[in-house]
């Protein structure tokens, strides 16, 4: 079964897009877990980013199929906005679903997620790679079945004593953390809006290590 006939037969008929119109959209999934308890902690830095994105272009999330969904255009791309709602460790059906429903490329597909091993505020692109331990994104790399994906890693740090590492992901950013956040969030709108106009090389040269 090709993949534009399992579009068809998924979503109904519909006016096909072109090649070229599929190069121009970017699918951009943060990761968190859903609910107020996690709002601000260090694991939904996906989630926060992507706020923080939308805050800027003045849009805002709707609750959609798996997820909480929006989109912008910026320099002729179409951004669409994934804040999946089946909690981390089960990323990968909402990111497989919202690709094929929207004609996706992999190639334009950028994950973004917290990373123990780097510093606070680092920021590291990938182009492929294993999970890395990061639970969301091991369930992407089976439901698509390919390693071969764009990964945003945010620095969160490793602040934390032996047996403590739930409760500091889980936790909320300290004060210093804070007041350097929203720095690092701009930063991070201008990497995903690098990714879908620059490319993820030129991304990765302006940006890895920033």
């Amino acid at each position: 079964m090709n993949f534009t006939y399992l579009i068809k037969l998924l979503f109904g008929t519909k006016k096909e897009e072109t090649p070229f119109d599929s190069m121009k959209k970017f699918l951009i999934v943060g990761l968190g877990n859903i609910g107020d308890k996690y709002n601000n902690t260090r694991h939904n830095i996906g989630f926060t980013i992507l706020d923080n994105l939308a805050s800027e272009e003045k849009i805002t999330f709707e609750s959609a199929k798996l997820g909480a969904v929006t989109r912008f255009r910026f320099k002729g791309r179409t951004f669409i906005l994934l804040k999946p709602a089946t909690f981390m460790n089960l990323s990968g059906k909402a990111v497989k679903y919202w690709l094929i429903k929207e004609n996706i490329p992999l190639e334009n597909l950028l994950v973004i997620c917290d990373d123990l091993n780097l510093p606070f505020g680092s920021i590291r692109v990938k182009a492929k790679g294993s999970d890395g331990g990061h639970n969301g994104l091991k369930d992407i790399i089976i439901v698509l079945q390919t390693q071969k994906y764009a990964r945003f890693r945010f620095g969160v740090g490793s602040e934390f004593s032996k047996g403590r590492q739930s409760d500091f992901v889980l936790g909320t950013w300290n004060d210093e953390e804070f007041k350097l956040l929203p720095e690092r969030l701009n930063k991070s709108v201008e990497l995903i809006k690098s990714f879908g106009t620059a490319g993820l090389n030129n991304t990765m040269n302006a940006f890895n290590g920033k």
